[in-house]
């Protein structure tokens, strides 16, 4: 399934205010994702640092850890935020969890600038860790 710009749009939205909520006192880097599901729902979630570093949690897990927990099972897209000039992509950790439920995901990065990246997963994790 394609997912439209308009959908894009609306998770641009919606991943930039999470990234209001983000705990980042360690890092001062906020982050903001939204995660479509195949049911159409959007979930967020934001960076949850911790003074313990290997504790932290990404936004983009953040978000998927709660659309699994509300039972949704595939991720149809990923969009990320930060209020940078330059957007970034989904951390090594984050596109193995997309993977999981997303293999075929539309990742988006945006940032405070008009950059933006648009890729599939794919692309930024061509040969993923898999179970055989």
């Amino acid at each position: 399934m394609d997912v439209s710009d308009g959908t894009i749009l609306v998770m641009k939205e919606r991943a930039q205010q999470a990234a209001g909520n983000s705990y980042c006192r360690y890092s001062r880097f906020p982050v903001g994702a939204a995660v479509l599901t195949e049911t159409g729902e959007i979930h967020t979630g934001c960076n949850v640092e911790n003074v313990s570093y290997g504790l932290t949690v990404c936004a983009e897990r953040t978000a998927i850890f709660k659309a699994i927990s509300e039972g949704c099972r595939k991720i149809l897209a990923v969009v990320v935020y930060t209020p940078t000039e330059h957007a970034v992509t989904p951390c090594g950790a984050c596109r193995q969890v997309i993977n999981e439920f997303g293999p075929n995901a539309r990742i988006v990065s945006f940032c405070a600038s008009e950059h933006r990246i648009d890729t599939a997963l794919d692309r930024l994790l061509p040969h993923p860790f898999q179970a055989f």
